[in-house]
């Protein structure tokens, strides 16, 4: 089966066994491998995957499909869903049964993003990737797309330590596990280990995995175009490698997982709502679409091509974006538009943040917060205790002010109507309840908020000097693509079945719809419908 050439989650297909006959090849686009997903937190979304059973965390379906119901409406296939609940924990045994290296955890508490929902869990259901020494990765290792940030030698922290490591100046568990984060740094240094952990743990455990499995990857390898036969079923692909077009024929089919298009600017511009047609995109810089323009010439339909994996954010002087996750949880913070007005619950999942945003025209956005909360809390990847770059203010991304009329003033909003925002949202921090948004009522909200408060995610904003941060409706790749059914394949405008093709990730209409279940609920049905498509098109179906 070959691959679709780009930079999102080709990495992610599982490789039915041997006995079916396959025979893959995988072709990636870029000089490095990992796409976004590199890039990510590296969590997957399943229900009922083998990790969450060991745990005791056992779902029944009537309850997962309760909860997608919720969360995703009428805006994914209905047969897709189930498929989806149904696959999933059968791809996660595979990975686990074929694969020594693949290897996870449960994402402690991580709460699913719409818990309030019939079948919501607060405890949550996602997993992540045990963290993984790149240097059993040999050569490979520095052909891995590098990660957005650097983190200091030895360094290495999973997705459920952060939550502890984000309160390291509130509470004993977050003092604990900066005391072990640090130890492990010390020992990885001294072994001379290269441990990681998230998006980078995944994919080179699952480059270790194909390389098991003996299946090539050809770097710098970007897809042209689908070969079709007189039917129009998808023969094979034609590809650009070494600077010589090539033919790769495809016995069996091709699996598009090749990403999205959020750093396609001119399909940004002609699909995206307005308000997000801006790039301010976490997503791998190769990710312009290549996958889904060769599906649409070959007849495939399109869906959800106006939506992505939106993500409250800021472009650092550098150039590098920064997503706004946790500290949109912490207290003595507030957002507001352009009228010095709060719109929306500023700690509620993010694609769900972006959308009203994005409804509401709001824009330029600002995150305000006081002295206290800069003493207690990380900001931008800024510990307390540490300064702000200079760089920050010398560009107008960060302002600081004395007062709260002053900072309105320093942003060009009105001074009066900020100074009200915040009395009122004091009151109500005093009072222990949001009655403008209902900040802090989701248990999502107070996953990343403070325990050591009667809420978690509410306090007066009070404290001298005030700041203020320019925000973007930023995204994480989008969520649009090619229509497939059940099986993987993709579907023409008519319902039809394009003989020969399949897709997943990024590159298809994410049967998520416009929302998002969970942490992984991008990647998690990204390797659930890789499991499928190669299993119907090795006939095991």
């Amino acid at each position: 089966m070959a691959g679709g050439g780009g930079g999102g989650g080709a990495r992610r297909r599982a490789r039915p066994p041997p006995p079916r006959g396959m025979d893959t090849l995988i072709i990636e686009k870029a000089s490095v491998y990992g796409g976004t997903t590199a890039l990510s937190g590296g969590n997957i979304w399943i229900p009922n995957n083998p990790t969450l059973k060991r745990e005791g965390l056992e779902d029944s379906r009537a309850d997962v499909r309760r909860y997608l119901d919720a969360v995703i409406g009428d805006r994914a296939p209905s047969a897709n869903v189930d498929a989806f609940i149904d696959n999933g924990p059968a791809t996660m045994e595979f990975l686990e049964n074929s694969s020594r290296h693949m290897r996870f955890q449960w994402c402690t508490g991580y709460s699913d993003y719409h818990p309030e929902k019939p079948g919501g869990r607060p405890a949550g259901r996602t997993i992540e990737p045990l963290p993984f020494d790149l240097k059993e990765l040999g050569d490979d290792e520095k052909l891995l797309r590098p990660g957005a940030l650097a983190t200091p030698a030895g360094l290495y922290i999973t997705s459920k330590e952060f939550a502890k490591l984000n309160m390291v100046m509130r509470t004993w568990a977050g003092r604990r596990a900066a005391l072990g984060t640090g130890w492990r740094a010390i020992k990885s240094i001294v072994m001379r280990k290269h441990m990681d952990t998230l998006g980078q743990a995944l994919i080179g455990r699952l480059r270790l995995a194909v390389k098991d499995a003996n299946v090539p990857l050809w770097l710098n390898t970007p897809l042209q175009s689908l070969i079709t036969d007189d039917a129009g079923a998808v023969t094979g692909v034609l590809a650009q490698r070494g600077g010589t077009q090539i033919r790769i024929r495809a016995r069996k089919g091709v699996l598009l997982a090749s990403g999205g298009f959020e750093q396609g600017e001119q399909m940004r511009k002609q699909y995206l709502r307005e308000g997000g047609k801006d790039n301010f995109s976490a997503g791998s810089v190769d990710n312009t679409g290549d996958g889904i323009i060769a599906g649409e010439k070959v007849g495939a339909a399109l869906d959800l091509m106006d939506d992505a994996w939106w993500m409250p954010s800021f472009r650092r002087p550098d150039g590098i974006m920064h997503v706004l996750v946790s500290e949109r949880s912490i207290p003595r913070s507030i957002i507001v538009d352009q009228q010095g007005k709060r719109f929306t619950n500023e700690a509620a999942p993010y694609v769900t943040f972006v959308h009203e945003q994005i409804a509401g025209r709001h824009d330029p956005i600002w995150f305000i917060f006081d002295g206290k909360a800069k003493n207690r809390y990380q900001f931008g990847g800024v510990m307390p205790g540490q300064k702000f770059p200079k760089s920050w203010f010398a560009t107008g991304l960060m302002h600081q002010a004395d007062t709260v009329r002053e900072l309105a003033a320093a942003i060009g909003l009105p001074a009066g109507q900020l100074a009200e925002t915040v009395a009122r949202f004091n009151g109500f921090a005093r009072n222990g309840k949001d009655e403008d948004f209902g900040r802090g009522e989701s248990e999502y909200d107070k996953y990343y908020g403070d325990p050591t408060l009667p809420d978690p995610t509410m306090d007066e904003l009070d404290k001298a000097p005030y700041y203020a941060v320019r925000m973007q409706a930023g995204d994480l790749g989008t969520k649009g693509g090619v229509v497939y059914n059940e099986n993987g394949q993709v579907l023409r405008a008519d319902g039809g079945v394009i003989g020969g093709l399949y897709a997943t990730g990024n590159a298809s209409a994410a049967v998520m719809g416009n929302d998002y279940a969970g942490a992984g609920a991008t990647i998690g049905p990204a390797m659930v419908f890789g499991w499928i498509g190669a299993r119907h098109a090795a006939g095991a179906h």
